[in-house]
């Protein structure tokens, strides 16, 4: 399916090859050297496979690779895709967007048995230009990193390897309202099922609502103080005053500040938000 992000025509078009499961700063390079060549910049994603979950959902990424310049977004399904020769592959995409050049890191693959390299693509006499890939000390970066990191709650260094702060899109939906008894009232967000999930935990935050930027508290993951053992996003917003119900939020994640505790009362849970809070307002 073909998603155009700009106005201008599919056709004469410089094709950047990747899984592009979010944009993280290898991906940026790709783009970047794309949109070098002054033709129409578009990427592939791909669903399915092996991959697991996304960094992000089909939504929020469209609106990362706008911003970083692309065109347009081919997404591909992999149970689609996974017979076609590396020939098949790229005559594929040719067709489809008019492909003139492509551009990928060294060790990307493709085609049944992922035995299509950069040189297959050299030998089909295609225009390719081949882009160094980055490192992070002697790790790679890319999609598998970046989510160990996630997994670990090592959100400030997932955040360097994306070149932006991982972020999560919502509508604020009704809740039952506890915080507001305690003096912190909160916007609950969905966490999508298909999108990679973090550490549980209590974060700092950003939340952009309505064009206007706060600082935020998000707890992700479970409420043991209200034997509450079910996954939520609940964020408080410094400063902000109003309901919140029904707005869309996107609530950007800056570091991870502490494990989510089971406290006695609501009393000790409101002194240790209080630290929370103190915390985040001196950053």
């Amino acid at each position: 399916m073909l998603k155009r992000l700009t106005k201008k025509p599919i056709c004469d078009t410089a094709m950047a090859l990747g899984g592009f499961d979010g944009a993280h700063i290898g991906h940026k390079n790709l783009i970047r050297r794309a949109k070098e060549t002054g033709r129409t910049v578009g990427i592939m994603t791909i669903s399915g496979g092996k991959q697991g979950k996304s960094l992000f959902t089909d939504e929020e990424k469209e609106s990362v690779f706008f911003l970083s310049g692309v065109d347009f977004i081919l997404s591909l399904e992999f149970e689609k895709i996974k017979d076609l020769s590396p020939e098949e592959f790229i005559a594929y995409l040719e067709k489809e967007c008019d492909v003139k050049t492509f551009v990928c890191g060294k060790d990307f693959r493709f085609g049944k048995g992922a035995c299509g390299s950069p040189e297959t693509i050299k030998n089909l006499g295609k225009t390719l230009f081949v882009e160094e890939i980055l490192y992070d000390g002697k790790d790679k970066v890319g999609v598998s990193l970046i989510k160990n990191c996630l997994q670990n709650g090592e959100m400030e260094k997932a955040n360097a390897l994306l070149g932006f702060e991982f972020f999560l899109d919502g509508v604020v939906v009704k809740d039952r309202g506890v915080g507001s008894k305690i003096g912190f009232p909160t916007a609950n967000i969905y966490y999508p099922e298909n999108k990679f999930p973090l550490k549980q935990g209590v974060y700092e935050t950003r939340v952009t609502v309505d064009g206007s930027e706060y600082k935020g508290i998000t707890n992700y993951g479970a409420r043991p103080t209200f034997n509450n053992e079910d996954l939520t996003t609940e964020t408080h917003l410094i400063s902000y005053t109003g309901s919140l119900y029904g707005e869309k939020l996107r609530i950007r994640f800056v570091r991870r500040l502490r494990d989510i505790q089971k406290f006695s009362s609501e009393k000790e849970l409101k002194e240790q938000l209080e630290k929370d809070l103190k915390g985040v307002q001196r950053k």
